[in-house]
């Protein structure tokens, strides 16, 4: 039985309330609609002046590859006649506290998955810092976490050495919060202190995945199909700063993992033996169409998920990670490595069990401090 949620742009007569006539500017995707399926710029073209209108990575309609950027700079956006940005290429400008000076309040509004390097998080607070210098409110319209709020992984984020646009504050890889809860955390905790709203969601809890609510999923990226696929980023994710394949070009992007140079029999057989919780492993061959290897036949694994609430992805990146320095091919920028997992950590003879264990200890903490921030219970 699916369970019955609201988002807050479902939630038409609060939002009529807070944007009724006012001139807008709304930061959005294509992950950004309501029950119907109708896109938030529709909706608040409709409730408001809706002046400008930004995109984040992947372009307003979540279309582009991985870093790819839609580049607009003030062009009219054909349904609704507000100008449209590319939100990225204003960084580090005054130009768009500048821009959110013409409008009455900024809105956000796109599904999140719950990593901290998706990069959609940066660019939200790109947006309250701007609303903040502009004197202007930030309205953000909430979305369930598609993985839920129960499991928090991973390390957290050295801010002094690794802070970037795949990961800005330090919090863990697996924050379980709302992008609403997120957007309250850091306006707090790390200073921004915009003037923040978040129209939360109605009927959603903590425990619950996206695909068990009655809401249509819309990938919020091209590599991101299904909520499995979001849990797995968590640890596949970092497979990006090396030259293994994590799946894109394939019809199971960061499912799969492998190479060319991989024995995908020996690496089954190193994973089986850990009997690690709430993942099957199987042996297999693919050929991705593009990015890494591309035309290649790569060997490796599927990722399995048997059971979301024990599975630890981070975790089980680790002993994979391990298997993979075996072999002298692989190949790792140490730098976007760093960036991802928020520390420079899996140099040299490291232990997975250990780094697990300083993960669980960091999260655990980051858990007890945001727990004022959180609107689900």
């Amino acid at each position: 039985m699916k369970h019955t949620v609201l988002c807050g742009i479902d939630r038409i007569s609060d939002l009529s309330t807070l944007i009724g006539g006012k001139r807008t500017a709304l930061l959005t995707a294509a992950s950004g609609i309501n029950k119907a399926g109708l896109s938030t710029y529709r909706i608040l073209s409709e409730r408001s002046d809706l002046r400008l209108l930004f995109a984040p990575e992947h372009g307003l309609a979540s279309a582009m590859q991985d870093g790819s950027f839609t580049k607009e700079d003030g062009v009219p956006h054909p349904e609704t006649g507000a100008r449209l940005y590319d939100i990225t290429a204003l960084r580090g400008t005054n130009r768009l506290a500048e821009l959110l000076s013409e409008v009455d309040v900024a809105v956000y509004d796109i599904q999140d998955v719950g990593a901290r390097f998706y990069t959609y998080i940066c660019n939200l607070t790109q947006l309250m810092r701007a609303a903040k210098a502009a004197g202007r409110p930030v309205l953000v319209l909430d979305r369930p976490n598609p993985i839920g709020n129960h499991l928090c992984e991973g390390l957290l984020l050295d801010e002094s050495r690794f802070s970037s646009f795949v990961g800005e504050f330090a919090v863990p890889t697996r924050y379980a919060l709302t992008v609403g809860e997120y957007a309250r955390y850091v306006n707090a905790e790390k200073g921004i202190g915009c003037d923040l709203a978040v129209l939360s969601c109605e009927g959603w809890r903590p425990h619950m995945y996206y695909d068990e609510t009655d809401l249509l999923w819309v990938n919020p990226s091209p590599n991101i199909p299904t909520v499995n696929c979001a849990i797995n980023y968590i640890g596949s994710c970092i497979y990006e700063a090396t030259n293994l394949s994590e799946g894109r070009g394939t019809t199971r992007p960061f499912d799969w993992l492998g190479a060319p140079f991989v024995d995908e029999n020996a690496l089954l057989k190193d994973m089986n033996a850990l009997s690690l919780p709430g993942v099957t492993f199987r042996a297999m061959t693919f050929t991705p169409v593009f990015n890494k290897h591309a035309g290649e036949v790569c060997r490796g694994v599927e990722l399995h998920i048997t059971d979301r609430d024990t599975y630890r992805p981070f975790e089980t990146m680790l002993w994979m990670f391990r298997h993979f320095k075996k072999y002298p091919a692989f190949a790792v920028k140490q730098s976007g490595l760093s960036l991802r997992l928020g520390q420079d950590i899996l140099t040299g003879d490291f232990d997975p069990a250990r780094v697990a264990a300083t993960a669980v200890g960091e999260s655990e903490r980051f858990c007890e401090i945001v727990e004022k921030y959180r609107l689900y219970r």
